[in-house]
């Protein structure tokens, strides 16, 4: 008794398309033909193709089947990687399913990167899209400074800098800005990295603070960007702030 090529691919659970892959590439012997010239498939056809249809089940690529069966040694050495594969992406996916569990306790968590679970209500539609930007651009070492920061509740001075609008007076500007001086310095005594955050940048540093300084142009508003530029100007003028 033989089968049809239809019929094998039906006994072994796969497709016309499928075998005749395995034949193009090599994995499957083409079978005699009959006088009318239909393939004949016997049972050592359809145990091979259930024996690759069970190694691809485990995940073993095509190239990998046929590398198996040239030794023992490639046989395990193939199905240990796997396994490590396999490990790798358990792993991935129980992070994923801890932040997953994360945001769906809190939806504002969805717009920050992961680890900054702390305190995801109170941080600002523009400091949650930032603080995405920086995940892109900055080093493990400055976002590390930053997910601690990030972990206690903000400040007063962070509320109030979040409610600045454009009709802010001056003088209110400069008084947050002298407010703010000090929270700068003590940041940058606690978290030295975060003096050049773009310094361990895979992109390299001129590219993370083109991406930084457009992210904040369009991220804050004019009130907001002129506090941060005087801060920017304070802190300069009264050194490393040892003192303050």
């Amino acid at each position: 008794m033989a089968w049809s090529t239809s019929q094998l691919a039906e006994l072994a659970g796969t497709t016309l398309k499928t075998v005749r892959h395995y034949h193009k590439i090599g994995l499957l012997e083409e079978p005699e033909r009959s006088a009318n010239g239909y393939k004949q498939y016997r049972v050592r056809h359809l145990i091979r193709l259930l024996r690759i249809r069970r190694l691809v089940d485990l995940g073993v690529p095509l190239a990998g089947i046929a590398a198996m069966e040239e030794s023992d040694e490639n046989a395990e050495q193939t199905l240990r990687e796997l396994d490590a594969e396999l490990a790798a992406s358990i792993e991935r996916q129980q992070r994923m399913r801890k932040d997953l569990a994360a945001v769906l306790g809190h939806r504002a968590m969805a717009d920050l990167p992961a680890g900054f679970e702390a305190n995801a209500a109170d941080v600002s539609e523009a400091n949650r899209a930032f603080l995405l930007l920086c995940s892109r651009v900055f080093g493990p070492s400055a976002m590390a400074a930053l997910q601690e920061l990030h972990s206690v509740p903000p400040t007063a001075v962070d509320a109030d800098f979040d409610a600045l609008t454009e009709d802010t007076g001056e003088d209110e500007r400069q008084r947050l800005a002298e407010r703010m001086v000090p929270e700068v310095h003590r940041q940058q005594r606690d978290f030295p990295s975060l003096t050049d955050p773009a310094a361990q940048s895979p992109h390299g540093p001129a590219s993370a603070m083109s991406v930084v300084a457009q992210g904040l142009r369009e991220l804050y508003n004019p009130a907001q960007l002129d506090v941060l530029k005087r801060v920017g100007a304070l802190v300069s003028e009264k050194g490393t702030g040892a003192d303050v």
